[in-house]
């Protein structure tokens, strides 16, 4: 029984973290690490991505207003890898036009994006989703 019990863990473990097959959906930010430093989500108001089958749209949520889009672009998924490009903004931005690559996780109900962006921030960011 016990040389059981190591062989299912390890499978275990394994299955909860897994690569997306599509990231459809909402998914709403439940913090970061940028650079080594960790970063929490906002009390005061919530950021969330919508996902279809090859586009997404990130919105600002605040209590009692509409939802603000700030973001929006194209990506791809393969394997292990999310392929996004930035196609709008309402901030200045050096992404807008290029294809950023990011390693995906799915650990149960939370999509962990991780990556270096052009400048060198690395990145790892963890997304919940809520639909």
């Amino acid at each position: 029984m016990k040389k059981l019990f190591i062989p299912i863990s390890i499978l275990i473990i394994l299955c909860s973290w897994s690569a997306p097959k599509t990231l459809k959906g909402t998914w709403q930010f439940a913090g970061g690490i940028y650079n080594g430093k960790r970063d929490t989500a906002s009390t005061d108001y919530k950021l969330q991505r919508q996902y279809d089958k090859a586009h997404f749209n990130a919105f600002i949520i605040e209590p009692n207003e509409k939802p603000i889009k700030y973001q929006g672009g194209d990506y791809v998924t393969q394997a292990d890898t999310c392929f996004e490009t930035e196609t709008f903004t309402t901030q200045p931005s050096t992404l807008t036009g290029k294809t950023i690559h990011y390693h995906m996780q799915l650990r149960n109900d939370t999509l962990v994006l991780s990556g270096k962006l052009p400048k060198g921030l690395m990145v790892e960011e963890y997304w919940k989703k809520v639909m």
